[in-house]
């Protein structure tokens, strides 16, 4: 097993976004594969990770989410469904290894230029007999700061998290979207 092989500080788990697609263009194997891969992946390589941090005293859980699980997207069904479940899970463990020192936080990227997008991109307009680039003006024209996000400006929070610096810093959703989220919290 991976966890009798190395000492891990930091656990950071990143599935894939599910397929694009409304409730009713999904089967039910879509939504269970999905599920595996979304919320099954982070719970059990968390599992399988935790009990060393917690002997240790020290460690960090960091899931990567989503911008949906603030705010829902359309036409990510799945996405906006599995990623929230995600965040719970985070932000009940988060309270059940805090004594142990491990902190447990979510960063919810909002429109990155990932690959991911330019498949949301390119199945959006496919959809809508668009453009890629029709669409990915759509998105930034949501986004206060206007343009997309640069995955080095994720990367810079996801460091943080990891940091000592953080130690204090647990059971949090922190979004990455350039202000795209209209919510207060």
């Amino acid at each position: 097993a991976l966890a009798d092989c190395v000492a891990v500080d930091i656990v950071c788990t990143n599935a894939c976004g599910p397929p694009a697609g409304k409730f009713e263009s999904r089967t039910p194997g879509v939504g269970n594969t999905a599920g595996e891969l979304t919320l099954r992946s982070a719970i059990n390589l968390t599992r399988a990770l935790l009990p060393q941090m917690k002997q240790r005293g020290w460690g960090r859980v960091i899931n990567v989410t989503s911008i949906t699980v603030k705010q829902p997207v359309d036409g990510l069904m799945l996405s906006n469904a599995l990623r929230a479940g995600v965040t719970g899970f985070a932000r009940t463990l988060a309270n059940e290894v805090a004594p142990f020192g491990v902190t447990v936080n979510n960063i919810l990227p909002g429109y990155t230029r990932t690959d991911r997008i330019v498949q949301l991109a390119d199945a959006t307009a496919k959809r809508d007999g668009t453009s890629r680039e029709h669409e990915t003006a759509k998105w930034e024209a949501e986004i206060p700061m206007g343009r997309l996000g640069e995955p080095r400006e994720f990367a810079a929070l996801a460091a943080f998290l990891a940091s000592e610096r953080a130690s204090y810093i647990t059971g949090t959703s922190i979004q990455a979207d350039g202000g795209w989220i209209k919510g207060l919290l």
